[in-house]
């Protein structure tokens, strides 16, 4: 396991439903939380929440977070939202390519072209990668190796340093579905930093966090960061419960 900074992400996707719940939700977390230097936090609330829970919090522990971006500035792009128009409202990091965003049409092209918009911007891109499905064959890795070298595809090592791979494995993610093994996890995440290492080189290879999300919760949270070597959580609707996520966070910053 990485010596470097551990990171929790939370992602909300479309919920809670009011501001008055994204803030009940916040406040409680931050009661909750203990001071757990070693761990960086992240929310990714709705687009609209983003702006009143950066105002309401006045601590430098947490950061907060966008579940997409557009990759060009501004323009006739009715629905979109630019890296810009999210840091003036207090986002550093940016989920990229998740596998329900995928799911509706996103394809190899844009999602490249958004990561490489995040990070020219300066934020911090969260690529997301992950098999619909694991075959006894291991033709997930193939899909894997696809979806990692066309993100990378167009850009430069440099730009590498504010780029973070969370692997989430479609089949895991949902209500009722079962976390990777973690010995299973542990092969899969030194496959995706090999590939990193094929395309640029070790340092870059080794140096860059590889999280790991799909039905992560306070129970196996400090095993698959134990055996898993992964270096922190894309957490989904656990990250909706308060207090369910700062155990979470604990269980991340907890030593072997």
């Amino acid at each position: 396991m990485s010596a470097r900074k551990k990171l929790v992400i939370g992602n909300w996707k479309m919920n809670p439903q009011s501001l008055v719940e994204a803030k009940k939700i916040f406040t409680t977390f931050k009661k909750t939380k203990k001071d757990d230097k070693n761990v960086t936090v992240v929310f990714c609330p709705p687009f609209t929440f983003i702006n009143e829970l950066y105002k309401s919090y006045t601590g430098s522990k947490i950061f907060f977070g966008a579940q997409d971006a557009y990759w060009k500035d501004e323009g006739s792009y009715t629905g979109e939202i630019s890296t810009k128009m999210l840091q003036s409202v207090g986002a550093r990091f940016v989920i990229i390519g998740h596998s329900e965003r995928r799911n509706i049409g996103e394809n190899e092209r844009l999602i490249a072209q958004k990561l490489s918009a995040v990070l020219k911007s300066g934020m911090h891109a969260v690529l997301c990668v992950g098999e619909p499905t694991r075959d006894i064959h291991g033709k997930y890795l193939q899909i894997l190796k696809e979806q990692i070298f066309s993100a990378l595809e167009n850009l430069e090592p440099a730009m590498l340093k504010k780029i973070i791979i969370a692997y989430e494995p479609v089949w895991a993610i949902g209500e009722g579905n079962r976390a990777i093994d973690t010995h299973d996890l542990h092969q899969t995440i030194l496959f995706i930093k090999k590939q990193i290492i094929e395309k640029f080189d070790r340092k870059i290879g080794e140096a860059i966090s590889v999280l790991y999300g799909g039905s992560v919760d306070s129970e196996n949270a400090f095993s698959l960061m134990k055996d898993g070597g992964v270096d922190g959580f894309l957490v989904g609707r656990n990250s909706l419960n308060a207090f369910e996520f700062a155990k979470i966070v604990s269980e991340t910053a907890r030593k072997k």
